[in-house]
């Protein structure tokens, strides 16, 4: 299948009193047409200004997507796009949900209409077409009552039914990408697991491809085709669900996994948290920006960042232990699961 969207050499900075701030360091990476692909990892790595990257949504100043970056989408450079291309973009081939709806929906507008205007502007339709749309795609994601929720205010809807609501604005032009940030964030668990099947039974449906922007791994194992785990603004590890699950390679992931609540152990076990803090983007370190919270750093984690090594065609990583003459260590036991062989 064809790269849909391929991203070369993102690096992205927000200039402060303080100095620049690296939040993005030259990343790379694609989307196929229909797949599902996670990016995870602890707040500040980067995660979400990717994401607003790809829409060119970095507020400019502060931010600035720097020289030398690139977006294609079908071909296209986004950066190089004009204002009018971008509005036929946004909504149209790719849309986004972000993390806090009630800061997102516009709350002197009924559902409905919030809907609708997308439909107006993207499919050129009447008042009264968009509208009966809308109530079709609040049917679509599950909210009963359409045509009387239809009418109603943000503030009227609880906060399961305005994430339903963002998804169906979100996907009311049938976009090719779906950029989905921390879609779940502020839901109960039991929301939360109907809204991610919600997504995946209307991804689906419709084939759109889908970008999940979490910090869980726990809400991308049933649902992403293949992962990417950022950490200080790089992309530390990627590799297919079942490689990242089965088979990490950075002791950065092997502590994120370990971070995941299992249901065979103990109520009273403690769980595991990373020790530490992530370094300051302001003065990223010049080498493995995990080395100083990782339990098998070697020195030249601190003086040398490690180059990518591919560990097969869809998974690989940066990290020194994968080097020929570095010692051999076991993953570490926890709550993440069996270690499941060395390195």
């Amino acid at each position: 299948m064809e790269k849909l969207l391929e991203v070369k050499n993102l690096r992205v900075s927000y200039h402060t009193y303080a100095g620049e701030v690296q939040s993005v360091r030259g990343i790379d990476f694609h989307l196929k047409g229909g797949e599902t692909l996670a990016v995870v990892g602890e707040s500040g790595c980067g995660k979400s200004v990717t994401a607003k990257s790809l829409m060119r949504l970095i507020q400019t100043p502060p931010g600035e997507i720097k020289k030398g970056s690139e977006i294609l989408f079908d071909g296209k450079d986004i950066l190089k796009m004009n204002e009018t291309e971008l509005r036929s973009l946004r909504g149209g081939d790719i849309s986004m949900v972000f993390q806090d709806p009630m800061t997102s929906l516009n709350p002197t507008m009924t559902i409905g209409k919030q809907i609708a205007e997308t439909l107006i502007i993207h499919r050129g339709m009447s008042k009264t077409e968009a509208f009966d749309e809308a109530v079709k795609m609040l049917k679509l994601v599950n909210i009963p009552n359409a045509e009387k929720r239809a009418k109603q205010y943000p503030h009227e809807f609880s906060g399961g039914m305005r994430q339903r609501a963002m998804i169906a604005i979100a996907l009311a032009c049938q976009p090719k990408i779906l950029i989905a940030d921390e879609p779940t964030t502020a839901l109960d668990v039991t929301i939360q697991a109907q809204i991610m099947d919600l997504m995946k039974d209307l991804q689906e449906k419709l084939g759109t491809a889908v970008i999940l922007i979490t910090h869980d791994l726990g809400v991308v194992a049933d649902f992403a085709d293949r992962i990417q785990v950022m950490y200080s603004g790089i992309i530390i590890e990627r590799g297919t669900v079942v490689e990242i699950f089965d088979n990490p390679q950075h002791p950065y992931t092997w502590a994120l996994l370990r971070s995941v609540p299992r249901l065979d152990t103990g109520h009273k076990d403690t769980l595991y948290a990373i020790k530490g803090t992530p370094p300051d983007l302001l003065n990223p370190p010049v080498g493995c920006p995990f080395a100083a919270r990782c339990d098998f750093a070697m020195d030249i984690c601190k003086e040398t960042m490690p180059e990518y090594t591919t560990i097969s065609d869809t998974h690989g990583v940066h990290c020194w232990l994968q080097h020929p003459y570095a010692p051999k260590v076991e993953r570490p036991v926890g709550n993440g699961g069996a270690a499941n062989g060395t390195k």
